[in-house]
């Protein structure tokens, strides 16, 4: 074929992908959509002009369309690594595992569900083979939110919905790859019908074997790529090589699934690049990948349309019926899941609450797309396929394609406003009101400074005045006669913007590079977290997930554990170390909230509301003030270290922006400029390495500081450190419960503690110890010990702090006066020959 005409053909097809954007907005109607009809008319054009006796002019354009190369491998090792990877790296990990459970659910439960209700129904109804159903089902199985979630992102839906359904597609469609990859060597000819056992025994080496190449060639390209940090245009085409190598080394090599390779790669990636590589490239490296992912998504889906007239040639009317089939299965296994095992996971208290509007239309908005198609060529471009099964797959995953393109697609918006998902609630409509109503008063003052510095003509001024006057009245009027608002929804509605605007906060402290790409995933993960906290559980919602953004985690325990039971203190060390830098990185953007209260959310709603906000503000600065404290009591010198680490990144930006100044003035040229910016670079690559934390002289040094260790020497406090072992309590958590065994003794390292027994109550902070007065009385423990703060608790054993009780007479004393302070006579107490 000529390569004159190809190319042309491609370029025009890069129009039609331009063209088609706008035309869907304008059509309201899904991209991918538009995408398919253009694809479906170019095909059938195609045809008729090499068919017709009307003309010969357009036969070598139509042969050009209809001789391009599309193969299944073409899709499924040029442009599905593209689609696949981009989407691994756009995704917020750390949010999604908030959501696994519903997304695995959705992903794989889903998958399994319509590829055997499709394929037990094909069975009831066809001639077909059992695997030969059960290959369509897996090919039909995997959806294509991409409308739904460009509708519900229009629609201002909850960002957890729209992040659920992204996560689905992006794992339904290994799953699916997988199941497909399994029931083809089932259907080839000589094959037989699947048993559990065959597809026990291979999926392992699917999945784990795919797991591990993704993961492996992710390591080294990293490594590489941090070899080369100042060559952006490298780290990008090694990032560009990436998936390729994994999907072909997978598949290839290892007999592996490609895609858990590819997927792989691009959640380590997403993981480990922020933090290896420079910011700036690591957005440009992102931005790239937008557009590859844009161009790729287009052309298999107008690719794939392309070939849609030529697979539905030989239909029958018998098709028609296995089609309805097909719609009727796959729309009743996904409906089972969203209205039968979601609410179920809802109430295990393991999903969120997805109301059953959005629910509908999740099941509505299951769109098939390029991936089902490409599929389904593999299956009718193999050799070892029966005809009339690959005549079968081609038509019925076609046919399914095109009704959910077709009828789904182009009816979703309409479902979408039936259901009233396109409606603003009554607090968000009167809330809207008096938005207008305050932003046109602040544009009036803004626009009369304006006319007075520019000096413009007075009776332009004045009828131009006269006009958004009238508009401001208007507005004014409308939002006095709106139904007045809750002060608690005001609160509400006041939280979500107070974190939306903490949320742009932190992108422009990354931009400025005060705060660094790694901490800026976590903490913007937490503002995430407090705007949906918000929307969903109002003020008390907000406040239970700022209290999560200061808590210990789950897996910064794990690291404990793995440390004090099996001394691997890596992961421990690298956790303690983001901790500090998260919370310093907090503390630096609560502070410039209480401006944004003043300037902008008191002027909505009013004093009351912004005094409750600032309260709230507050509360959540003192709780980050106060677990920031408690890492500099335990770790003194290495908070000095970060500190003084924040102040030269500071510095380094401001010299930074100085130089750029200097050029944009004229007063450098490029050549000095250039020449600064070289040595402001290698300095600033200094200033980015962490300081090292040392756990284990962290520990010794922290020991030094208890009054009640002063008496000492360096040799016992050496070895008490390495006796004690450390715990970290999360605000609100029971240390230990009444009646207890008593077994050992804490000392609080940081954070607070409050004791209750019998009514009474008593706190005790830093540098005390408590659980000591049951062990020495030889009773169960009377009192419950709760932290009333994040704490961190060095703990001793019974027969430890026994031997340290006799040696040590300022413990003896500590023990006296905690005693004294709970009523308790210190002479009962045995505490040594000394006290007799």
């Amino acid at each position: 074929m000529d390569i004159v005409l190809v190319t042309a053909v491609i370029s025009s097809l890069f129009l039609v992908i331009g063209a088609a954007e706008p035309l869907a907005a304008r059509l309201r109607l899904p991209y991918t959509v538009i995408l398919a009809i253009l694809g479906i008319l170019i095909g059938t054009g195609a045809l008729f002009f090499m068919r017709t006796d009307l003309t010969d002019a357009l036969n070598p354009v139509a042969a050009a369309i209809l001789g391009l190369p599309i193969r299944s491998n073409v899709f499924l090792y040029v442009f599905l690594p593209t689609l696949l990877f981009q989407a691994t790296l756009g995704m917020n990990l750390r949010r999604m595992l908030d959501d696994w459970v519903p997304i695995l659910v959705l992903a794989v439960v889903a998958v399994i569900a319509a590829t055997l209700s499709v394929g037990i129904a094909l069975s009831w109804v066809s001639a077909l083979p059992i695997a030969a159903c059960l290959l369509i089902g897996a090919i039909v199985s995997t959806t294509d939110p991409s409308a739904v979630v460009s509708i519900f992102r229009s629609i201002s839906a909850p960002r957890r919905l729209a992040r659920i359904i992204e996560g689905e597609s992006l794992l339904n469609d290994a799953a699916a790859i997988a199941l497909f990859g399994l029931f083809m060597g089932f259907v080839a000819i000589g094959g037989s019908d699947p048993r559990l056992s065959d597809a026990l025994g291979r999926f392992p080496v699917l999945i784990a074997g795919g797991a591990l190449t993704g993961w492996l060639a992710t390591r080294i390209a990293v490594w590489i790529m941090a070899l080369f940090g100042r060559h952006e245009l490298a780290l990008i085409s090694i990032s560009v090589a990436l998936p390729y190598l994994a999907y072909i080394g997978a598949e290839q090599v290892i007999g592996a699934s490609g895609v858990i390779a590819v997927v792989v790669a691009g959640l380590t990636l997403n993981l480990t690049g922020p933090g290896r590589l420079p910011p700036q490239a690591w957005i440009n490296l992102r931005e790239i990948w937008d557009l590859l992912a844009h161009w790729a998504g287009a052309l298999i889906f107008i690719l794939a349309a392309l070939l849609i007239p030529r697979i539905l040639q030989d239909v029958r009317i018998g098709d028609f019926l296995l089609i309805v089939v097909i719609v009727l299965a796959a729309i009743a296994a996904r409906a089972v899941i969203l209205f039968g095992l979601l609410p179920l996971l809802t109430m295990l208290r393991v999903s969120p609450v997805v109301d059953r509007p959005y629910r509908a239309a999740i099941l509505w908005g299951g769109l098939r797309g390029a991936v089902t198609l490409a599929l389904a060529l593999a299956v009718t471009e193999s050799f070892r396929v029966p005809v009339e099964v690959k005549r079968l797959v081609g038509i019925l995953a076609t046919g399914f394609t095109l009704f959910t393109l077709i009828v789904q697609g182009t009816t979703l918006r309409t479902v979408i406003g039936w259901l009233g998902l396109d409606r603003l609630s009554p607090i968000d409509e009167a809330m809207s009101r008096q938005v207008v109503a305050v932003a046109l008063q602040t544009v009036r003052e803004d626009v009369a400074r304006t006319t007075d510095d520019y000096n413009l003509t007075h009776d332009i001024v004045r009828s131009e005045a006269k006009m958004f006057g009238d508009r401001l009245e208007e507005a004014v009027k409308s939002a006095e006669n709106t139904v007045d608002i809750l002060d608690r929804d005001r609160i509400t509605l006041g939280l979500i913007a107070l974190a939306g605007f903490e949320r742009e906060t932190i992108l422009e402290r990354v931009r400025e590079r005060t705060i660094s790409a790694r901490m800026a995933e976590q903490i913007l993960s937490d503002a995430d977290r407090l705007i949906e906290a918000a929307r969903t559980g109002g003020r008390s919602g907000y406040q239970r997930s700022a209290r999560r953004s200061v808590a210990y985690g789950k897996a910064f325990r794990a690291a404990v554990v793995l440390h004090s039971r099996l001394g691997l203190q890596t992961l421990l060390v690298r956790m303690t170390a983001d901790r500090f830098e998260r919370l310093l990185s907090q503390r630096l953007i609560l502070q410039d909230l209480h401006a944004f209260i003043d300037g902008r959310i008191r002027r909505i709603h009013g004093r009351r509301v912004g005094d409750v906000l600032h309260e709230l503000l507050e509360r959540r600065i003192e709780s980050v003030e106060t677990a920031l404290e408690g890492l500099r009591l335990q770790y003194p010198g290495y908070a000095e270290e970060l500190e003084r680490r924040f102040i030269r990144r500071t510095a380094l930006r401001l010299e930074e922006r100085e130089y750029t100044a200097m050029r944009d003035d004229g007063l450098i040229g490029a050549e000095v400029y250039t020449a600064l910016m070289q040595d402001l670079t290698g300095r600033r690559a200094k200033a980015e390495a962490r300081p090292r934390l040392d756990i284990a002289v962290q520990r010794s040094e922290l020991v030094r500081q208890f009054p009640l260790f002063a008496d000492l020497d360096d040799r016992a406090l050496r070895k008490l450190g390495r006796s004690l072992q450390t715990r970290y309590v999360d605000a609100g958590k029971v240390i230990f419960h009444k009646d207890h065994p008593a077994k050992s003794v804490f000392f609080i390292a940081s954070g607070a503690v409050q004791l209750e027994s019998a009514g009474q109550t008593w706190r005790l902070g830093r540098g005390e110890m408590f659980g000591q007065m049951a062990i020495l009385m030889n009773k169960a423990r009377r009192v419950e010990a709760q932290a009333i703060a994040p704490s961190t608790l060095l703990i001793l054993d019974e027969t430890r702090f026994r031997t340290l009780l006799t040696r040590s007479q300022a413990l003896r004393n500590g023990v006296r006066a905690s005693a004294e302070k709970r009523g308790i006579d210190p002479d009962l107490l045995p505490l040594g020959a000394s006290e007799k």
